[in-house]
């Protein structure tokens, strides 16, 4: 009786999960176009959703419909793209170094972009994504590269070492960066807003240079995608099923160096969205990175846009940068995942 009823029971479960997996992702995308409208509604004085529409449609007139598309807009938009790029780069950090706890925040990434933003702002007097971007390239690349080579042992990546070597990494640049502040005030003065991590006072033209770069890091995060499940059982699992490992684990480096770089260089580093985002999907639609990756692209705008708007009310009308809100609300996620890794 056993032979027989379980494969029509792990039929019926698969049947399931096919449908509820589609329903799901809409219903995150719902949740998104909600969260978007909050971002457009609420700031330092409310503004009713009839306003909002009208200023949207181009029929709206006075100061609120002024906020709305001169001020709410390109940071709503901005917080969908910079949101996605951070999630979706979460999801392959942790498919390709099979650790939980991976993100661009805890492998160094983001700080390695923030310190070669820093160091050309400081060397260059450079003050635009336009000019600096392809810094945060470089930088976020070149600390990928060490936490990498931290993390190989016996010619295998190790998950511990790489947690491990990636929180090393980000307090060595995080120092260097804080130096390279202090000795000019100049650098202080231009990067010390950036480095908190926002979404505000920028517009839409910032995305500009970034478009392409986060654009090729979403196809190469989607075509890593299937691969990446099989790197999960491990690279001699993986290889004997005919997966490049080599060659995927570079493809997935290089969708997450280019999608954290371009949040970076837009928004600067926004801690924890990379994290949280596949931990909040995985419940939801499983481990399966096909459905997983698409998740965390409409999971981390939520985040982002979720923690903008808190950061808007609770000190109204001033408000917290969403850098800081994502670390004060990332920092105990952490603890409670390096719990659960840990058990």
């Amino acid at each position: 009786m056993l032979t027989t009823d379980l494969p029509a029971s792990t039929a019926s479960a698969q049947r399931s999960r096919t449908v509820r997996r589609p329903l799901l992702l809409a219903l995150g995308i719902g949740v998104l176009v909600l969260c978007s409208a909050l971002s457009l509604a609420l700031g330092s004085r409310p503004i009713p959703l009839a306003t909002v529409l009208d200023a949207l449609s181009g029929s709206g007139h006075g100061s609120d419909a002024d906020v709305v598309t001169g001020l709410r807009v390109p940071r709503t938009v901005i917080g969908l793209v910079i949101g996605a790029a951070l999630g979706a780069a979460g999801a392959v950090a942790q498919g390709v170094t099979r650790n939980p706890l991976a993100s661009p925040t805890t492998l160094g990434i983001n700080a390695g972009a923030g310190l070669a933003v820093v160091t050309a702002i400081f060397a260059l007097h450079l003050t635009q994504p336009l000019q600096y971007v392809w810094f945060a390239v470089l930088g976020a690349a070149a600390a990928a590269v060490l936490a990498y080579a931290m993390a190989r042992r016996s010619g295998d990546l190790d998950p511990v070492r790489l947690a491990l070597g990636g929180t090393v990494l980000t307090a060595v640049l995080t120092s260097w960066t804080s130096a390279l502040m202090l000795a000019s005030r100049r650098t202080l003065d231009e990067a010390r807003f950036w480095l908190a991590g926002s979404l505000s006072g920028r517009s839409l033209e910032v995305l500009t240079p970034v478009l392409p770069l986060i654009a090729v890091g979403v196809v190469l995060a989607l075509l890593v995608s299937p691969a990446l499940n099989a790197l999960a059982l491990g690279d001699e699992a993986a290889q004997s099923l005919g997966v490049p490992v080599v060659r995927i684990r570079l493809l997935g480096g290089l969708a997450v160096v280019l999608l954290a770089a371009s949040a970076v260089a837009v928004a600067g580093p926004i801690a924890f969205i990379g994290l949280a985002a596949p931990h909040l999907v995985r419940p939801l639609l499983g481990n399966d990175h096909r459905w997983l990756v698409p998740g965390c692209l409409v999971a981390g705008p939520i985040l982002l846009l979720a923690a903008d708007v808190l950061g808007r009310l609770v000190t109204r009308p001033s408000e917290i940068e969403v850098g800081i809100v994502t670390a004060f609300l990332g920092a105990p996620l952490l603890a409670v995942l390096a719990r659960k890794v840990a058990r």
